[in-house]
């Protein structure tokens, strides 16, 4: 399976080409909510187009804003999808110089402009997670607590509280599950129940 990945935060590069002038600004979402309420804020109601596309799993969604079909906003999410993104939307606006690009000059600029600006920005894995409840008593808890919470990965929820210990709430990553369990089973001495949510 081939990693994906994700931004750090939002980068922004500027060019010109042509006489006209292109922002394109990237950065990383939860969802579609997220990605319409980033382009709403990244668009520039003076610029002549707002040209965008954003990925999330496998919900997609791109936009021209008023270029000919197929010229902008296509090739962003060609330029998110051929650097092996998820959980990102990228904005490219343009302010028409005077000079017409065509069909094949608008497909460069807006992917181009696209592309650099994610080449430039800063990544991290998406690394897939899954989540448990893990009830273990008192004399376990303070042990259990401290030794997951060192590991890379792996966060620490809720706990809520019980009569005999307490409820922990955790994610970690998938790939590690197996391993995370043996070592709670291990701590407590098999004291404690692990209850995956699949």
């Amino acid at each position: 399976m081939v990693a994906r990945l994700t931004l750090v935060g939002v980068t922004t590069i500027r060019q010109e080409i042509k006489k006209s002038r292109f922002i394109a600004v990237a950065g990383p979402v939860a969802g579609e909510a997220a990605a319409r309420n980033f382009i709403a804020a990244q668009s520039d109601p003076a610029a002549n187009h707002n040209c965008w596309a954003w990925r999330f799993g496998q919900n997609y969604r791109f936009n021209d804003d008023g270029e000919p079909s197929g010229t902008a906003g296509k090739p962003i999410l060609a330029a998110i999808d051929g650097q092996g993104l998820d959980g990102v939307v990228v904005v490219v606006t343009r302010w028409f110089g005077g000079v017409l690009l065509g069909s094949g000059g608008l497909i460069r600029a807006y992917g181009g402009s696209a592309a650099q600006c994610l080449r430039e920005a800063e990544k991290l894995p998406l690394i897939e997670t899954i989540s448990a409840a893990i009830t273990c008593g008192f004399g376990d808890l303070a042990l259990v607590g401290a030794r997951l919470g060192a590991l890379p990965g792996v966060t620490i929820g809720d706990q809520a509280f019980t009569d005999a210990g307490a409820v922990l709430s955790v994610s970690v990553p998938k790939a590690e599950a197996d391993d995370i369990a043996r070592l709670v089973t291990d701590l407590t001495s098999g004291r404690a129940v692990i209850d995956w949510n699949a």
